[in-house]
């Protein structure tokens, strides 16, 4: 397995208490970086730290969909380090069903995580890159904000709208020594199959060419590079790691 270099590095992951974030988060600390890992699941961040065991490692019980914290905790970071990479990976799929029957709350809900936390932390932290001129960001979309998924309106629409943010911001920052990115998986082995019905799952998994689901160390290798010193060109740019699902 290539092995990176973020030595002198911090790194900040939303949704990093589980699932993409937490291996991202143990691949990043093997390689030398310091971690910050922001999740709404204080339990489970507890937990995590614990076995981990690391002193690069902290943890934030951050809300995404609310600036004011993110705001907060940004200022208090960058008074000790500045933040070299954000990836913004908190998310949830919400329900499935039709969009004429979707819960109105819940649509919002799903919005305000998906699309508004990928803009407040990428407002809250980008300032502070700029300052550096340095900076790498990826943003975890997916092949519904591609493809739009069925029964899956709400999540389809944020995951899309973070990806014409990171094309936006991208070209924002073209002139910095800062990368904007963002990466569209198909579906992974991930506690968010959890909340979807299993003929919903059958249904995203019969689309794969491939003809299995995404392993969590192949999504980590690509964020990895992406958010390596080694991308110097790559940026406004959307990564596809579907199997063979996605057609552009």
């Amino acid at each position: 397995m290539h092995k990176f270099d973020f030595k002198d590095q911090t790194a900040v992951i939303t949704g990093g208490a589980q699932g993409f974030g937490l291996d991202i988060a143990k691949r990043f600390l093997d390689s030398g970086c310091k971690v910050y890992i922001w999740d709404i699941d204080e339990k489970l961040l507890k937990i995590v730290a614990d076995k981990i065991n690391d002193p690069n490692l902290k943890y934030c019980v951050i809300d995404v969909s609310n600036y004011a914290e993110i705001e907060k905790i940004v200022d208090e970071i960058t008074t000790k380090n500045k933040i070299d990479i954000l990836i913004n990976n908190a998310g949830i799929t919400g329900p499935t069903d039709p969009l004429w029957k979707y819960d109105v709350e819940m649509w919002y809900k799903i919005i305000q995580i998906n699309l508004m936390g990928t803009f407040n932390c990428c407002r809250a932290i980008v300032p502070s890159m700029i300052s550096n001129n340095y900076g790498r960001i990826v943003n975890v979309a997916s092949v519904a904000g591609k493809d739009g998924n069925a029964n899956a309106s709400a999540y389809s629409a944020g995951k899309a709208g973070a990806i014409g943010l990171t094309k936006s911001l991208g070209k924002e920052l073209a002139d910095k020594n800062i990368a904007v990115n963002a990466v569209t998986p198909a579906g992974a082995k991930t506690r968010i199959l959890d909340q979807m019905s299993k003929e919903h799952v059958q249904r995203m998994l019969s689309k794969v060419p491939r003809g299995r689901f995404l392993e969590i160390h192949e999504f980590t290798s690509l964020i990895c590079w992406l958010s390596s010193a080694e991308n110097t060109f790559s940026t406004a740019a959307v990564f596809d790691i579907s199997g063979g699902r996605s057609t552009y």
